[in-house]
Order: C-alpha cells, then structure tokens, then sequence
C-alpha cells in the first residue's frame, strides 16, 4: 500500500493526529540548533501531545473499523485495523527522533 492511498483510508481526526505528531519533532530539531531552556521546557507538553493525540487518532479509526466489520461481515476489516495503527508508528517515530534531538541539544548545552 502506498502512503498516498494510506492517506486517503485515514479519516481527518487521525490525519490530525499525524500533524500533530511531527509537532515534538520540529520543536526538538530547533532545540538541537539552538538549545534554550524554554524550547526544552515544552518538550514534554508537546510529547504528551503527540502521544494522546495519536491514540485518539488510532481510536477513532478502530471503532471506524469495529462499524465496518459489523456492517460487512466476512470483508476487509482486518485491512483497516491496520489502519488504525498508522497514527501509533508515526508519534513513535516521531517522539523516538525528537528526544534524540533532545539528547544532541542537551549535549551541546554541556
């Protein structure tokens, strides 16, 4: 499956969940080039941001699937809980490249 066709099986709450997701990521590349006590203050919101968010992302696209397979019995519904994991991989991804910036920036700091 390609990540377009992937986008577009994904409802706008876990599109928004994505977005959100990069947020921690953009925040800790900043923090990695100019590291400031206030940048790595909002880490931490922002991470848990990202984490909430996306398992509201995932939620929703589950209980999505859940209606689906109890409308289509026997159909794809597998296909779209995998879906539903989509919006999990990229925060953690994202969350797990952040806080290495994090760790970059906090050793150029020392």
């Amino acid at each position: 499956m390609s990540v377009p066709h992937l986008l577009q099986q994904l409802g706008s709450f876990a599109l928004l969940s994505l977005l959100i997701a990069v947020i921690p990521a953009v925040m800790a590349a900043g923090y990695a080039l100019w590291p400031t006590e206030s940048k790595l203050a909002l880490m931490r919101p922002l991470s848990l941001a990202s984490l909430f968010g996306a398992l509201a992302g995932s939620t929703s696209e589950a209980i999505g699937a859940l209606f689906l397979a109890v409308e289509h019995p026997g159909g794809s519904a597998m296909a779209f809980f995998a879906v539903a994991l989509v919006p999990l991989l990229v925060s953690f991804g994202s969350l797990t490249v952040a806080w290495l910036l994090v760790a970059l920036g906090l050793r150029r700091t020392a």
